[in-house]
């Protein structure tokens, strides 16, 4: 997660120029020594252009060793599920970043603020969660940038993390989201909680999967998603009781 950095050039070295010793004196009548010539001056150097900023690769895992995670949510914000997990995450006290969708935040502005101000990140999860890879730049800027305004507009601060929707990065979508202030967020643990393979599953992959520095992919939009709130309602105490605390990375 570390950024590169370019270190600067040094100008190259630019000659005295110093005139050589003096001839020696001859039979004619000494000449008036002429002074020595003065320095070539140093070239005119165009100004650097400046470096592009390195495009961060996706972040898969928290730099942790402890027993750390982070729990994320696809797709919302959902009028049915989203509440269901909020309610959750109060009276656990874990705090999560929701990637939203931004034609949903739209629709529900007064959830975006709440999932805001219960202490959670609001992340970017494009307007209409497209396949990136099949989009043009212009369109795929069109559908980061309207959900940042949106989500901006909801918190008061622009949003610092996005996904590319199913995971699917794209040279353009990486470039696009650094240049918009935002950096790539992947997953470690998936539960393939939005194929519904039922609650036990899901729990079971989770509970298998996880470790020190996992972020964890959930849904709580997108569709039913009665059993990820059951799953999260299972596996959470059992994370806590077994030493894990929760983050939501800034």
């Amino acid at each position: 997660m570390t950024l590169l950095t370019v270190g600067a050039c040094g100008a190259p070295l630019v000659g005295s120029g110093d005139a050589g010793p003096a001839s020696p004196a001859s039979s004619t009548p000494a000449a008036v020594p002429s002074p020595s010539a003065a320095p070539e001056p140093a070239p005119v150097l165009s100004p650097a252009k400046p470096v592009p900023r390195a495009v961060d690769d996706p972040v898969y895992e928290l730099p942790s060793t402890d027993k750390l995670v982070a729990l994320t949510l696809d797709d919302g914000p959902d009028p049915t599920h989203t509440p269901a997990v909020l309610a959750l995450l109060r009276k656990y006290g874990i705090r999560a970043t929701f990637f939203l969708v931004g034609e949903n935040a739209a629709d529900q502005p007064g959830l975006v603020r709440e999932i805001a101000a219960e202490g959670h990140h609001l992340a970017n999860h494009t307007w209409t969660h497209p396949d990136l890879r099949r989009l043009s730049e212009a369109q795929v800027r069109d559908e980061l940038a309207r959900t940042s305004d949106v989500l901006q507009a909801a918190a008061g601060k622009p949003p610092t993390w996005f996904r590319a929707p199913g995971g699917d990065w794209s040279p353009v979508a990486l470039r696009t989201s650094s240049d918009l202030g935002m950096r790539p967020m992947g997953w470690s643990v998936d539960p393939r909680d939005w194929a519904r393979p039922g609650t036990s599953l899901i729990t079971d992959r989770v509970l298998k999967a996880v470790r020190p520095g996992s972020i964890v992919l959930n849904h709580d939009g997108g569709g039913d998603r009665s059993q990820t709130i059951a799953a999260l309602r299972a596996y959470l105490p059992v994370l806590i009781d077994d030493g894990y605390g929760f983050t939501a990375p800034r």
